[in-house]
């Protein structure tokens, strides 16, 4: 289909020409008629203009220069309209592709050179105007084919990313839950193999010393309690996770404090630590490490052992090696281990982005070697390739310099010998500045509109000043297409746009200020077009020009505002399509991965939680013997769970609801769609809040994330005067009626409000207290 659209159109165009030229002078019977030689150098023209056409998606450039040279050719010896259509038209549809196919330097690049070469006085299409007008014409056409090109390569690059952002939403959505429980598994893993397993080497250690070194069993026992406390704190944040990294200690100052425990367990380590940023490098390289060091403890305890993290700009290299165990060393956690070790370290490093490999060292040790990304893996950009670059070079120059090639054809009487400044250079100027208001219409809108109106006045007073003495309306009507094209562009961004919204309130900005832009083109384009008739003289009454003129530019300024406001609603109506779908999604995710964390909790609070409380009761108790076996029974239930964690998953009509608790889950399937989502909770959230006010809080925190654009937002959650404030920055479309009814009906039904300022905030307020018949009608919802 697209071979064909692409030969369908320089066909077409070699049709139209052919009916301009030769068609319509062999008809009229012109004389003289077309000689046979002109005939054969049109001949000539077309077919290359239309082989180059036809290749235009591929080469666009090329075709670009290709066409320009091969009608600038063809306009010197051939007679006027000859290259009517292939000059205009056809240049203008290999300017078209440029634009859409390739970046917007390049085309601004060729829009620039064709308008220097018309300035030269070369012509495309052979035709040419006393007043120059033929210049502004096809100056005018050139940008405005450009302008279009650009617009459909933005609107093209929005769809792609749109329907990307569907795409990964979906692998998102089908995977979170996956991640979530490799995550649970690779953290309890690790908080079995550090805390437990030293329990376990302590104690043994403090039994087999039990008639030479007393003391160690007292030690051993304080050991067992503090690491059993430990361990249910390290459970805990692994089912309920922190979303932002406020209170975490830097990723360097971590790994000391790690070394410095696995010391305390008589270990011999030493440490050469570069710091690190937080980030994906950060956490693998802690986990590598403390893997690598929990396995020295199990199987070779007292061997000395030395950690080494580099940062690079390139790479980030983390070894850990250890020697051979001293001579006589007992390895109390032999046989602890579960067989999973191995594959955490490689999925941590492949998460990173990096590879890992462990092996025996030459010297009867061991060694563990990873290697990940450095300072420059995240923030190092492909560099455009140097081929597409020479590319823009040679067509900069071709376009600059093809005014040398038919220079000697050039007809002396198509030059112009008069010294006075034509009506086209005004034009020129005019539409130039036009131009530029366009370009600032989405950054300075009432700016932008003031420029076009303020220009159209001056269109009459170059017409008198150059002495134009064509189409009387043809300038007023060039100067209305401009106006016309900013209200088809930007219907909304009309002049009374208001600065703000008023506090609570998210009423857009109202319809009079569309009337009133509509208005003032009217009555600026309206005495603009009636001043150049009654300048030029006419024998109608001078009421019927003014009723003709505003008549004929209130239908052309209403008909491109509708058509503005049209292209505006079928926008916001993809958008919305696209959010919903985005946020539907996304709730699915973060209920299946909830789902997932609740199961594998259950598990911990049933099995290994209730085994480390009995360890820690026992070392209270002063029992030995039973602390170690306690703690080997602990383990012995982590490796159970972790073997029975992907059986037995919930239903759909069992999934329980997310609380604030998911936070962290809704962060990270949010962050992994593309956007720039921060989450914070101070200090002075409580890890348990009342099940309406935690449901309820969820949902709106959801709620406002969705509405979260390409911008980076934050969401802050605190508690004041018995009161939960989340306030969000960063998300403009919260203000929005469809979402702030939303979050109205979520807030309102525990006795919450919902406030709106400027820059995209937005603040709710849930009190604490609820009754018990909002506690009730919330779980049901």
């Amino acid at each position: 289909m697209k071979r064909t659209d692409d030969r369908l159109l320089p066909v077409l165009l070699i049709c139209a020409q052919a009916m301009v030229w030769p068609g319509a002078p062999l008809v009229r019977g012109a004389v003289p008629a077309p000689t046979m030689a002109s005939l054969l150098v049109a001949a000539l023209v077309a077919t290359v203009v239309t082989a180059a056409l036809a290749l235009r998606r591929t080469r666009p450039v090329t075709t670009l220069v290709v066409v320009a040279a091969a009608c600038a050719l063809g306009a010197g010896p051939l007679p006027a309209g000859a290259m009517a259509v292939l000059g205009t038209a056809g240049v203008a549809l290999a300017l078209f592709t440029v634009a859409t196919e390739r970046d917007a330097f390049t085309a601004v690049l060729c829009v620039v050179a064709l308008a220097a070469w018309q300035l030269l006085g070369i012509s495309l299409h052979g035709l040419s105007d006393r007043d120059g007008l033929d210049l502004v014409l096809t100056a005018l056409l050139y940008a405005a084919t450009c302008g279009a090109g650009l617009l459909v390569r933005r609107t093209r690059r929005a769809r792609r990313a749109a329907e990307q952002l569907l795409e990964r939403a979906e692998s998102e959505r089908h995977r979170l839950p996956a991640v979530e429980r490799r995550r649970m598994e690779r953290e309890l893993h690790d908080v079995s193999a550090h805390h437990l397993t030293a329990v376990v080497v302590t104690a043994g250690a403090a039994l087999g010393l039990r008639e030479r070194r007393p003391e160690l069993a007292e030690e051993a026992l304080e050991f067992a309690v503090e690491t059993g406390r430990e361990v249910t704190r390290a459970l805990g944040a692994v089912r309920a996770p922190t979303p932002s990294r406020g209170d975490v200690p830097a990723p360097e100052e971590r790994l000391l404090d790690l070394v410095a425990g696995f010391r305390r367990l008589d270990q011999r380590v030493d440490c050469e630590i570069d710091p690190l940023p937080d980030g994906a490098v950060a956490e693998a390289a802690y986990g590598i490490v403390r893997e690598a060091l929990t396995n020295v403890a199990r199987y070779a305890p007292g061997a000395q052992t030395k950690v080494l993290c580099r940062y690079g700009d390139t790479r980030t290299d983390v070894v850990v090696t250890s020697t051979t165990p001293r001579a006589g060393a007992v390895a109390h956690g032999a046989g602890l281990g579960g067989g999973r070790g191995q594959g955490f370290l490689r999925s941590r490093a492949r998460e990173a982005g990096g590879t890992v490999h462990s092996g025996p060292t030459a010297e009867g040790g061991w060694e563990v070697r990873a290697v990940l990304p450095g300072r420059t893996a995240t923030t190092a950009e492909p560099s455009a390739p140097r081929a597409y670059r020479v590319a823009q070079v040679v067509a900069a120059a071709g376009l600059v310099l093809q005014p040398l090639l038919p220079a000697l054809i050039i007809r002396p009487e198509d030059t112009s010998s008069g010294t006075r400044v034509s009506a086209g250079v005004f034009f020129a100027l005019l539409a130039a500045g036009q131009a530029v208001a366009l370009l600032w219409l989405r950054r300075a809108p009432r700016t932008a509109y003031g420029m076009l109106l303020g220009l159209a006045l001056l269109w009459p007073a170059a017409m008198a000043a150059g002495n134009y003495s064509g189409p009387v309306l043809l300038p007023p009507a060039l100067s209305l297409l401009a106006t016309c094209a900013a209200l088809a562009l930007a219907p909304t961004r009309t002049a009374t746009r208001r600065k703000g919204p008023e506090r609570g309130s998210d009423r857009p900005a109202p319809a009079r200020g569309h009337v009133t832009t509509v208005f003032l083109t009217v009555l600026v384009h309206a005495a603009a077009a009636t001043t150049a008739v009654l300048d030029r003289g006419t024998a109608a009454p001078v009421w019927a020009v003014i009723a003709g003129t505003t008549a004929g530019a209130t239908l052309t300024g209403t008909a491109a505002h509708l058509v503005g406001r049209l292209r505006t609603r079928r926008r916001q109506a993809d958008r919305r399509v696209h959010d919903e779908r985005l946020a539907a999604w996304t709730e699915e995710a973060v209920r299946d991965a909830w789902t997932e964390r609740r199961r594998i909790a259950a598990g911990l609070e049933t099995t290994v939680l209730t085994r480390t409380t009995d360890m820690v009761t026992e070392a209270e108790a002063g029992r030995l013997d039973a602390t170690a076996t306690r703690a080997r029974e602990a383990l012995a239930a982590m490796r159970a769970l972790l073997d029975t964690v992907r059986e037995g998953e919930t239903g759909p009509e069992l999934r329980p609801q997310p609380t604030l608790q998911a936070l962290d889950l809704l962060a990270h399937q949010l962050r992994a769609t593309g956007r720039d989502i921060e989450i914070r909770l101070t200090d002075r959230v409580p890890e348990r809040l009342p099940t309406a006010v935690d449901l309820v809080a969820y949902r709106a925190a959801e709620t406002v994330l969705a509405a979260a654009g390409e911008e980076p937002a934050m969401l802050e959650l605190d508690v004041d005067d018995g009161t939960l404030t989340l306030t969000a920055t960063g998300v403009p479309r919260a203000a929005d009626s469809a979402v702030r009814e939303r979050l109205t009906t979520r807030v309102e039904s525990l006795g919450g409000t919902v406030t709106t300022g400027p820059q995209g905030t937005v603040r709710l307020r849930l009190p604490l207290a609820v009754s018990p018949g909002d506690e009730e009608r919330e779980r049901e919802l």
